[in-house]
């Protein structure tokens, strides 16, 4: 199903059905008729819903595990970093000094980092995540 067909069918089935109101003066045909358009209607739902169903489960049964892990393990990292920041925190109570230290060092150590390899970083994860939510859009085999 072609991404134009999906938006603009709301608006088409309406006019369908304008027209079927029209052109059809029996009122048991007509009825009929807009039956058959709201059966299309449900089948064009469901089949767009099937695509997206079929990328999601293709990503999550495939073989490589970091094609359907790339993404959680990300966000394990993160929330391990936020973890570690609530830990430093609590720590800090009793050792400020030391959690300053370590607060220092980090940011020397991720300062060291040159603010190209950053933006190389942040291309390449956002130039993956936008192509694979574009292959996702696209639907699978095409």
């Amino acid at each position: 199903m072609t991404p134009i067909l999906t938006t603009l069918a709301p608006g088409l089935l309406e006019a369908g059905s304008r027209l079927i109101d029209r052109l059809v003066p029996d009122p048991a045909e007509r009825e009929k008729a807009k039956l058959a358009l709201l059966q299309a209607e449900g089948q064009l739902a469901l089949q767009e819903m099937q695509t997206s169903l079929s990328a999601i489960l293709a990503e999550a049964n495939s073989q490589d595990p970091w094609t359907s892990r790339a993404r959680p393990t990300f966000l394990y990292v993160i929330y391990g970093v936020i973890l570690l920041c609530v830990i430093g925190a609590v720590i800090g109570i009793w050792w400020p000094t030391h959690v300053f230290q370590a607060a220092e060092n980090l940011n020397k150590l991720l300062g060291a980092i040159p603010e190209s390899l950053w933006w190389l970083f942040g291309a390449g994860y956002l130039g993956y995540t936008g192509a694979r939510s574009f292959d996702k859009w696209r639907g699978p085999g095409r």
